[in-house]
């Protein structure tokens, strides 16, 4: 999976709403220390990556990645400018806070991501994290993560 080009220089086309101008941002979010469930409880871990298909769905977000890891979750994200980034990201934790008594630690990390080569080297490194974490041995066989094709917005693997 290949995002090829980034601003005006796209060679190909993205969903039809997200801007063409859009950037692409690398979000990490960290659970508190006093989570009491693993973000990839299986039930849990279910919910979550439903709650993202439908942000992507009703054209909140578009993400490339999105990936769970037990205490954090990493994705590779684009915003439609209907909110702000922190005002979309802040709804979603306060959804799970409330209805599924995710907690969270406050704020978030996010890195715009700048050309092509930033882009693959941070979707490597969010794909293989649970391999280095020794959660499983090869990233395919994490079962915690979706993504959507840059190209079309459709999704990169059977979920």
């Amino acid at each position: 999976m290949q995002y090829f080009g980034f601003g005006k220089k796209l060679f190909h086309e993205l969903p039809s709403w997200v801007m063409p101008d859009s950037s692409v941002f690398h979000i990490r979010i960290r659970c508190a220390a006093n989570n009491p469930v693993s973000l990839t409880a299986p039930a849990l871990a279910t919910t979550l990556l439903e709650s993202v298909q439908f942000y992507h769905s009703t054209q909140i977000w578009h993400p490339a990645i999105f990936l769970l890891m037990p205490d954090h979750l990493h994705a590779l994200l684009s915003f439609t400018p209907k909110k702000t980034m922190s005002r979309v990201i802040a709804d979603w934790k306060r959804y799970h806070a409330a209805k599924n008594g995710v907690r969270w630690q406050d704020g978030y990390f996010d890195h715009r991501l700048r050309n092509e080569e930033q882009f693959e080297l941070k979707y490597q490194y969010i794909l293989n994290n649970p391999v280095v974490k020794n959660l499983c041995a090869k990233p395919e066989e994490w079962p915690w993560w979706i993504g959507h094709s840059m190209r079309d917005g459709s999704p990169t693997r059977k979920e």
